[in-house]
């Protein structure tokens, strides 16, 4: 290929109102998960010299930024969301000179280069916690450490500051027998979580971050950074500890409560975040953040992304990914529409004057989202219902992300044995609801794991349909760290590239659009027909131009609904341009004529 095409992103572009909208409102971000995107050294894990070596392959796709998930040395418990040194790369991805070659690399090409900042919580392994677990020591209030429940024998079962449980399983308290008390861990006990509190953890943070900065990094997605502050009163007290005891939640049916209300989006959130714009990226052009906002409502991403606030870019909400869930992820419901269209249209409502929204279906902690939400059950519906999301989702407002992968269609693991994980918190979550708090049984956990297991995304890459899938080599070492999804022949990059009409080209003909027409990367957002269970539907407007947006989201016909046909009126799509569509114009304007959508149809054309 030739990259004859290579663009560059302008400081601003073009937008609504008086000041100009930052170069990232009309880029698309590529998440790679590099353990699972290309092996080029033959030991059964991706590395960066397989991320270099795919870079043409992201130019041709056209996307602007990728962004990494951890690669610094870690024991691997959480697969690299536990660092143990931040300045230093795993030897599983290589080195810090395969790094540097990367982002010259990428660079080269007109793509920058995201890390991912785990800075609310360190491995156990790092120094600072080995450090800390000396009282006498300069990191002793690094971390949250609590004495024992008052009248408990330290160690001994109940003895826990209180019934918080940890996300991966079992209690967030862990006991320390050399420092004699208990350390916070709202995920995996080997992932303490940093006191924010102490201006010294704050400075070390701003320092590592500014040292890849300096190193050519381009920005940093951070990890869980709504927890970074606790709910704690002026003298850094957790709640109700003043009073001898720290609060509970309600404890639910696995026998712990929820520590999260109490340890998100804390009183001294925006501080923290100001101070970190102004200590690490104050008078650096060119640089992109955005956080992982659990807790955050689409008012405060309002403010938190607000430019006059000068926090984050932007942040990863959660409400529409909880669109089909009751209570818990491992409680699964079929998709209500509707629900999903009202946190869509709260996200996009919220920001419509100040502040930016981001745009995901699919990441490294997320099913596969065709599989979630379209139709797999034949290849055709599969083509079809994951173009149809794509285009749902590329043309609400704000920058989009396209996680490995999703751009071929690719779909769930498929498995169905436990000893096919590999995720922690699967096995963990199976092992605490099965065996040991009982409210699942073992099949409905298994049906569970396969609609919702973080392991459905992490399957290598299917690069070409060869046994490994092209992800490692035949003659490798090893065989890949995860099994490689069944349907490798089917749905793989080397098919897709040579089809017109595959998923891959179809986001291609998305990203193309979303750079070269100002109406989809700034245009305004109106819902339709927010009632209708099927169709959903919706117009960006800029400057007088409108475009709608309508996708049958079922794998029925759909009648279209009210407003819908409204705006179509009654020469339907006679004489309209159709800017993208998943079928034939001919066969939309059939439809459209008809009243309905067929399964699964999704375009866009201009009023």
């Amino acid at each position: 290929m030739t990259l004859d095409h290579l663009r560059h992103i302008p400081d601003d572009v073009h937008t609504n109102g008086a000041t100009p909208n930052p170069w990232w409102a009309n880029a698309v971000v590529y998440q790679i998960y590099p353990r699972s995107f290309k092996d080029a050294n033959g030991d059964g894990f991706g590395d960066l010299k397989g991320i270099t070596s795919k870079l043409d392959y992201l130019v041709d796709l056209g996307v602007d930024i990728i962004w990494l998930s951890p690669i610094y040395v870690s024991p691997q418990d959480d697969n690299g969301y536990d660092i143990s040194d931040y300045r230093d790369i795993d030897p599983m991805f290589g080195t810090l000179g395969d790094m540097d070659e990367l982002i010259e690399q990428a660079h080269i090409r007109g793509i920058k280069v995201v890390m991912d900042l785990v800075v609310n919580h360190t491995s156990d392994e790092h120094r600072w916690f080995q450090e800390s677990r000396d009282k006498d020591s300069k990191y002793a209030d690094w971390y949250w450490w609590r004495p024992a429940r008052e009248g408990f024998v330290a160690g001994t079962p109940g003895a826990e500051p209180n019934r918080w449980g940890g996300t991966f399983g079992g209690s967030a308290w862990q006991y320390d027998a050399g420092r004699g008390e208990y350390y916070l861990h709202t995920f995996s006990k080997k992932q303490p979580d940093l006191n924010w509190e102490n201006p010294d953890v704050r400075r070390a943070v701003y320092d590592l971050m500014n040292w890849w900065l300096d190193r050519g990094v381009d920005g940093f997605r951070m990890d869980v950074i709504t927890l970074i502050s606790k709910r704690v009163d002026k003298n850094g007290r957790l709640p109700g500890e003043a009073q001898g005891l720290i609060e509970d939640t309600p404890v639910g049916e696995e026998g712990y409560s929820n520590p999260w209300p109490l340890c998100q989006d804390g009183p001294r959130l925006d501080e923290y975040l100001r101070e970190m714009r102004r200590e690490v990226f104050e008078g650096r052009k060119g640089t992109f953040t955005v956080g992982e906002g659990q807790g955050i409502s689409p008012i405060r991403n309002r403010e938190i992304t607000d430019p006059d606030n000068r926090e984050l870019d932007m942040i990863f909400l959660f409400d529409h990914m909880g669109a089909d869930q009751a209570g818990t992820k491992w409680n699964i419901q079929p998709l209500r529409l509707t629900k999903l269209k009202r946190a869509m249209a709260s996200q996009q409502s919220a920001v419509k004057d100040r502040g930016w929204a981001s745009l995901y279906f699919n990441n490294h902690d997320q099913p596969r989202s065709v599989s979630r939400w379209g139709d797999t059950s034949s290849p055709r519906l599969r083509i079809k219902s994951a173009k149809a999301l794509a285009l749902l989702m590329h043309m609400h407002r704000g920058t989009p992300y396209i996680y490995q992968g999703e751009e071929l269609g690719m779909t769930n693991a498929g498995f169905t044995r436990l000893d096919q994980y590999r995720d922690l918190e699967s096995i963990n979550s199976y092992h605490q609801r099965v065996d040991e708090a009982r409210v699942q049984s073992a099949q409905s956990m298994m049906d569970s794991l396969s609609k919702v297991s973080r392991d459905n995304s992490r399957t290598p890459m299917q690069w070409d349909a060869s046994e490994y899938a092209g992800f490692t080599s035949p003659e490798s070492q090893r065989s890949p760290w995860l099994e490689v999804n069944a349907n490798k022949g089917e749905i793989n990059v080397e098919l897709e590239m040579c089809d017109p009409e595959s998923v891959y080209s179809f986001y291609k003909r998305l990203i193309s659009l979303r750079h070269e027409d100002e109406v989809v990367s700034a245009g305004g957002f109106e819902m339709m027909d927010p009632l209708d269970e099927r169709v959903y539907a919706f117009v960006r407007e800029l400057d007088g131009r409108r475009l709608l947006t309508a996708v049958n989201m079922s794998s029925t016909n759909a009648v279209l609904p009210e407003q819908t046909c409204g705006l179509l009126g009654e020469r339907g799509l006679v004489g309209r341009n159709v800017l993208i569509a998943n079928v034939a114009t001919e066969s939309i304007s059939n439809q459209v004529e008809q009243g309905i959508l067929e399964p699964w149809t999704a375009f866009v054309c201009e009023l």
